[in-house]
């Protein structure tokens, strides 16, 4: 199998049902008939080049820690200095600029509630603007995985 039908498969075939087992890149490369060093080097690259941010668990909120959506509105001039700070804070796992006045939103995640609020408060100390604490109400399942091969 050539690299470029192994990426495909790796970024469409594996969004759900990722092995859980000791090896689950052994199980991938052996599903795929290629090596768990190939497999392992390809997401490797996916990660680096931005293809793909992250592999792990999604977990059902609250379930494990605690969790926040929180928002910010930023002058436009310190968006990129701002989303760099927020970003590069460990407990955050992602953050996405909107066109909107309040135009950076992210998540955080801690062992518990003070711990949220605990980067929360440093997010706001280090960047200086205030940070919208959005705690989940009410949880939903939206399924975020796509098939990549889909047709219209």
């Amino acid at each position: 199998m050539h690299r470029p039908a192994i990426e495909s498969r790796l970024l469409n075939d594996y969004q759900r049902g990722f092995p859980l087992e000791p090896a689950p890149f052994a199980r991938i490369a052996a599903d795929l008939g290629v090596s768990e060093a190939a497999v392992l080097a390809i997401a490797e690259d996916l990660l680096a080049e931005g293809k793909i941010s992250r592999i792990g668990a999604i977990v059902r909120p609250h379930s494990i820690g605690a969790s926040t959506l929180a928002a910010m509105s930023i002058p436009e001039q310190r968006l990129e200095e701002v989303a760099a700070l927020v970003s590069a804070h460990p407990h955050v796992n992602h953050s996405y600029q909107r066109e909107h006045p309040i135009n950076l939103w992210f998540v955080v995640t801690g062992a518990d509630r003070a711990a949220v609020c605990e980067t929360l408060d440093r997010i706001a100390t280090a960047s200086g603007l205030a940070v919208l604490d959005l705690p989940l109400l009410q949880a939903y399942h939206i399924d975020l995985g796509f098939d990549l091969h889909a047709r219209d």
